[in-house]
């Protein structure tokens, strides 16, 4: 057995690197590793040193391979509730916490994204892919539906067409594909992953790192849901920006022609 811990963490110039480490497994996701993502999460959403948080996988081969088979298998023998609970609210859990944290989260996909890995990228809200990349959604092969939410997300990012195609068949697909569907911002060649998942980080922290999570959680909230609902949920973070230091500064920067200096940035 493994003795490696599951997710690897490392901060620099304000950017936390989550590293899936489990990649003897092609960085599958068990429960351990679930839980510990979960609670690193949990802890950078308070660390005001932290703007943004690149989310990658160890080794060459994999981002993630998806959920661990041999240990979702002993869950499904436990029957619906067990299987449920054990696996599928988690990973749930996991991907909707990921798409609604209040900082920037970008997936750098360096290799395999298969089912649960995939379902990661897409509830990220932003993802670049090496050249390397390879996306599948394969729980058709398994006689089973995605489960990290993979039946919501990829439609609305792609389209249900689209989509269904990919569900239903289990083919692999390119990252040029992944890009044209909309699952990624961009493809690089592999050396150049990190540093433009990084280089991306630090251009979204120049700006307040208030209004940067007012975007997300605007956004999160209101993209499946009417426009009229969105508009409003667009007002709210508005007016909670009103009050702010950083609205004030932004305002002032820009009549003074200056540079802003936003608070905690």
């Amino acid at each position: 057995m493994s003795t490696l811990h599951p997710v690897l963490c490392n901060i620099s110039e304000g950017i936390a690197t989550l590293t899936l480490n489990r990649p003897e497994k092609l960085n599958a996701i068990d429960y351990a590793l679930a839980d510990a993502l979960l609670a690193f999460l949990d802890t950078l959403e308070t660390d005001d040193s932290v703007k943004a948080v690149i989310l990658t996988g160890a080794g060459e081969k994999a981002f993630s391979a998806g959920g661990d088979i041999h240990q979702f298998s002993r869950s499904v023998r436990l029957g619906p509730l067990g299987a449920t609970r054990d696996f599928v609210r988690r990973g749930q859990t996991l991907t909707s916490r990921i798409e609604a944290f209040p900082k920037p989260i970008i997936a750098a996909v360096n290799g395999i994204a298969f089912g649960g890995g995939c379902e990661i990228t897409e509830a990220a809200p932003l993802a670049i892919a090496s050249e390397n990349a390879l996306f599948a959604k394969p729980e058709i092969k398994l006689a089973m539906p995605p489960t990290f939410g993979g039946t919501q997300r990829l439609p609305r990012l792609a389209g249900r067409k689209r989509a269904l195609e990919l569900l239903l068949t289990g083919d692999s697909f390119t990252p040029q594909h992944a890009l044209d569907l909309g699952l990624v911002n961009a493809v690089v060649p592999h050396a150049e992953l990190i540093p433009s998942a990084r280089a991306l980080a630090h251009r979204i922290m120049r700006h307040s790192p208030v209004a940067v999570s007012s975007i997300l959680t605007a956004v999160t909230r209101g993209i499946n849901q009417s426009i009229g609902e969105g508009l409003q949920v667009e007002s709210e973070q508005f007016a909670r920006m009103v009050p702010t230091h950083d609205l004030r500064e932004g305002l002032d920067a820009w009549i003074e022609r200056r540079q802003p200096r936003y608070m905690g940035r």
